[in-house]
């Protein structure tokens, strides 16, 4: 641990008199420029006292130091309930949240090595021709002078300007232009033409016309007329000019800028934005620099060919009513010219009716008055449905509109930049034989490996432009590996980023920054990341306190605690039963500590293995064949079914290709009939042994403080028909929706019902700032005159679930789901605590109560994605409970996870790697945990050996 050299109080960082949330008046004495570890278990008070204290104290510090003018548009912010805090620094909180759902956010951006290799292209990159692969070369026009005299001598030449290539036009007036300038002939297509008044082309041919600026003996004599020639050609031609030999009719193309030395084409001056696919004069016109485009999926719109457009075969009319819709009308016009009807099955269509019906007809198509509701026939060319369902998938389109085009198309790779984003020539320009768009399809590991070796493949001219940017690359990329995304690549959508790789992104990138005299707060970094990854993050933590920093770590990882310089353990219990100091010193001195975080890292306790290990019954398993989607080699999985299965590997090895995107979406789309499509994979059997799959992932269970617990489990539907039954209600007429903060009538509509008005700051993360009309209660005020047991709608939202069972425990339909919250640990929670402020983890557990609370078959699936993030391990102990009953119940339990007392628990594991990225993707071992842990290839196995023991 770093100290200052004196004793003075400015060592530490002192917490006085600490209230908020569940915290008990709390004093705290953390150490200034110490790796400091906040721990207990899940809702102890740990966020309240390093997000919601400390956190806040210094933004609201920061905020204060604008100018008055400044925040009157902000508005005050509310200072923690906490009498003193000392020692604070200025604070940066690095959170567990996506990065951005920016689809043009990138992993290289967000680290900036992208616009480091923008910059690196622009100014050492080699060009090439896409037309003959040629490297495209540069001259002067004092060097096309004089290579036009040294390969010319004694010949007459002419030379020419092109001014059009390839185009379409009759060019008139293009030609009034070049005879008022002066010149008095041109080259059209290839023959030479003397400017008549009024010349013009057929205007629906290609063309190219060059003017003719100069014919010339070609001789030292005549050098100042060639230079003269040349740059007036260059003038016309802009940057290009053609030598046409008069004798052997050769053509030869010269330019001042990038030009291929066989067929004249140029391109413009690389700048850092011809590498940017955010900028129109680098990303691919096509798909507008996204990589991907939205298109019709043929199987969406005629989901089954066997019935008729009556009976719903063509798929966006399905919930039009025949005869009610103008549509039907064209259909049946056109039905009357190809020879079908409304009853014929689409199979039977010919190729040609089927092509009007989905692209259209290119002239008018008769409807009969029947449908028209004309006087007489009417005429009308028809769109075609896909076009229809194209023009409706825009952003002036209603969302619902939007919603229901979408719903038949599907996001593809752009056909014309492969997914690069980029335009074509941006990707014709190379370093060390590669484009900017294949390095940032690298892992980043080996882009390590490629920038090292990179000064070697450098001419000295390149290596003396390129060395500055290339050290700055070389840092950035250290920062990320020492943080264990090695596996990651540089043109990763940073909305695909998982909480833990986000904040390790943000970690990296503020560890470069060289920041001093900071305080940093994290939550849960070592989220996501393999054991075997974990020391290096460590690493990362204490470089950065060494810089000078205090680093104050919400976490619950073991090795991390034994590592910090400092502990400050928060408990006993969860909610209202903690929010006290049970413990804080060294981890030396947690080892023989009072509390149970002190007792696990003693080994006093710990989470014991199972008596008995269910067996696998293979006659009773899914198997999945060849998937092949990402990084996964062919992989054939075989899932034993009626029990728990846990799925290992490093960060990045294929654990969620193969899960999350191949196995999920094809039992879902089978089961569930759902659209999403799945990775690639061959075949998948098995799939009469189970009636129902759940995904239980880490996404939020919803985008707005409306979305709560409360709402996402549905209690809050029998709340408020039992408020609604309460006398009061009733004598004032009020029904349940009067009891929605979602529905105008009840709620405060100066907040819209959420509590809080959210402040847009541009430049700084929006502000949330509580709701002066309510007092952040949500309702008006005489819906808060009703009340139950003394008790109204807004209070009853702001008890904690645990406070919630006993207050509803004689209203069954209401405890019975809420009392699954609590199973799944979650008592701390409050019912109405808004999902903005609700961890990944967190939101994983509420949507498994949910399941929990419904009536399971014995042959379901549940997958779940690491849901220990954010667990103590008593937390991970009583969750393992849980789960361990759904399988008791007939019920499959597949678990994506790191935590190594889970992994020991499992019945059978499917470990993946051996690396990350492309290293990865194969099937390394499965068995039972011991049987995965004699597997030397394996990662997982040198460290689950150990806990078996």
């Amino acid at each position: 641990m770093k100290t200052k050299p004196d004793n003075s109080e400015e060592q530490f960082l002192e917490i006085s008199g600490a209230r908020e949330n569940n915290l008990k008046n709390i004093d705290v004495k953390i150490p200034r420029n110490a790796l400091v570890v906040v721990t207990g278990l899940s809702g102890s008070g740990k966020s309240s006292l390093a997000f919601d204290t400390i956190y806040a104290e210094g933004q609201r510090r920061y905020m204060e130091t604008f100018s008055a003018y400044a925040r009157q548009f902000i508005g005050s912010m509310r200072r923690p309930d906490v009498d003193k805090i000392t020692g604070l620094s200025p604070v940066i909180s690095i959170e567990q949240k996506s990065v951005n759902r920016n689809p043009r956010s990138t992993v290289g951006t967000i680290t900036e090595i992208y616009d480091f290799l923008r910059l690196l292209y622009a100014r050492a990159a080699e060009a090439f021709s896409y037309n003959t692969g040629e490297k495209m070369v540069r001259y002067s026009e004092e060097q096309i002078t004089s290579m036009i005299l040294g390969n010319y001598g004694g010949r007459r030449v002419s030379i020419l300007a092109p001014v059009v290539r390839g185009r379409k036009g009759h060019y008139r007036e293009l030609f009034d232009q070049i005879r008022q300038s002066g010149f008095v002939k041109v080259r059209i297509d290839g023959v030479i033409s003397e400017i008549t008044y009024g010349l013009m082309l057929d205007r629906y041919k290609v063309h190219n016309i060059e003017i003719v600026v100069d014919r010339i003996d070609v001789c030292e004599r005549n050098r100042q007329r060639v230079a003269k020639s040349v740059e007036t050609a260059f003038k016309h031609g802009k940057g290009l000019l053609q030598v046409l030999d008069a004798e052997t009719g050769e053509i030869k193309y010269l330019s001042c800028k990038l030009m291929c030395p066989t067929t004249g084409l140029s391109y413009e001056e690389p700048e850092p934005n011809t590498f940017s696919f955010n900028s129109p004069y680098g990303a691919c016109p096509k798909c507008s620099g996204l990589g991907m485009i939205t298109v019709v999926d043929m199987d969406k719109i005629i989901p089954n060919p066997e019935l008729s457009i009556k009976a719903g075969g063509l798929a966006p009319l399905a919930a039009l009513e025949h005869k009610s819709s103008w549509i039907f009308a064209q259909i049946e016009a056109i039905g009357r010219r190809y020879g079908f009807d409304l009853n014929t099955p689409l199979k039977d269509f010919s190729e040609q009716a089927l092509d009007a019906i989905l692209y259209g007809t290119n002239e008018p198509i008769p409807v009969s008055r029947e449908f028209a509701g004309f006087s007489s026939a009417y005429s009308m060319k028809f769109d075609g449905i896909i076009k229809f369902i194209t023009s409706q998938n825009s952003d002036e389109a209603p969302a619902a509109i939007r919603r229901w085009a979408s719903s038949f198309m599907n996001t593809v790779e752009c056909p014309v930049c492969g997914g690069t984003r980029l335009k074509k020539e941006s990707l014709y320009f190379r370093i060390g034989g590669k484009n900017i768009a294949e390095l940032a399809q690298m892992d980043i590991r080996d882009l390590d490996v490629w920038i090292r070796n990179l000064p070697g493949l450098l001419t000295e001219s390149q290596y003396s432009i390129a060395k500055e940017v290339l050290r700055e690359i070389e840092k950035r990329i250290g920062f990320l590996l020492n943080v264990g995304i090695d596996y990651l690549n540089l043109d990763r959508p940073a909305a695909s980023l998982s909480g833990g790789e986000s904040q390790r992104i943000r970690l990296a990138t503020q560890i470069g920054s060289q920041l001093t005299d900071v305080l940093y707060i994290l939550d849960e970094p070592s989220i996501g990341l393999h054991q075997r990854d974990n020391h290096r993050l460590i690493a990362s933590l204490k470089e950065l306190r060494d810089l000078g920093n205090s680093v104050i770590v919400v976490e619950h990882d073991r090795d991390t605690m034994l590592q910090a310089d400092y502990l400050v353990d928060i408990g006993p219990a969860a909610g209202r039963h903690g929010g006290e100091v049970i413990f804080q010193g060294t981890p030396k001195q947690a080892k023989s500590g009072k509390g149970i975080t002190c007792a696990y890292l003693s080994g006093k306790q710990t989470i014991a293995l199972p008596r008995q290990r269910r067996k696998v019954d293979w006659n009773k398993c899914i198997e999945l064949k060849n998937a092949s989607g990402h990084n996964l080699k062919n992989v054939t999985l075989r899932l034993p079914l009626g029990v728990m299965v846990c799925v290992t590997g490093v960060s990045g090895s294929g654990k969620s290709s193969l899960i999350n995107e191949t196995l999920y979406p094809i039992l879902d789309r089978e089961l569930h009939h759902a659209l999403r499509k799945p990775l690639p994979y061959e075949s998948l059997t098995g799939l009469n042994n189970i009636d129902k799959v759940i995904c239980i992932d880490q996404s939020p269970i919803g985008r707005s403080p409306r979305s709560n617990p409360a709402t996402y489990t549905q209690v809050f539907d029998d709340i408020r028909k039992l408020f609604a039954e309460v006398p009061e209600a009733k004598m004032r007429g009020y029904k349940p929706g009067r009891f929605s903060f979602n529905v105008k009538g009840g709620r405060c509509e100066a907040c819209g019902g959420a509590g809080v008005k959210i402040i847009e700051m541009n430049f700084l993360p929006d502000v949330s700032v509580t709701c002066d009309e309510c007092g952040g209660k949500r309702y008006n005020r005489e819906t808060l005159e009703v009340r139950y047991k003394g008790k109204s709608i807004n209070d009853v939202l702001e008890m904690t679930i645990n406070e919630a069972v006993e207050f509803f425990e004689n209203i069954p339909s209401i405890v019975q789901k809420i009392r699954t919250l609590c199973e799944v640990g979650l008592g701390y929670l409050t019912l109405g605590q808004a999902s903005t402020t609700i961890s990944g983890g967190e939101a994983q557990r509420v949507k498994l109560a949910a399941e929990l609370s419904k009536k399971d078959t014995g042959k379901t699936l549940y997958i779940l994605d690491e849901p220990t993030t954010g667990l103590h391990f008593e937390d991970v102990k009583v969750l393992m409970g849980v789960l361990d009953k759904l399988v008791e119940r007939g019920n499959t339990v597949l678990i994506i996870e790191h935590n190594m007392d889970v992994i020991k628990l499992a019945d059978h594991i499917i470990d993946m790697g051996p690396e990350g990225g492309e290293r990865g993707g194969r099937i390394l071992c499965q068995g039972t945990p011991e049987e995965v842990s004699e597997c030397k290839e394996s990662l997982t196995a040198e460290y689950l050996k150990p806990e078996l023991k």
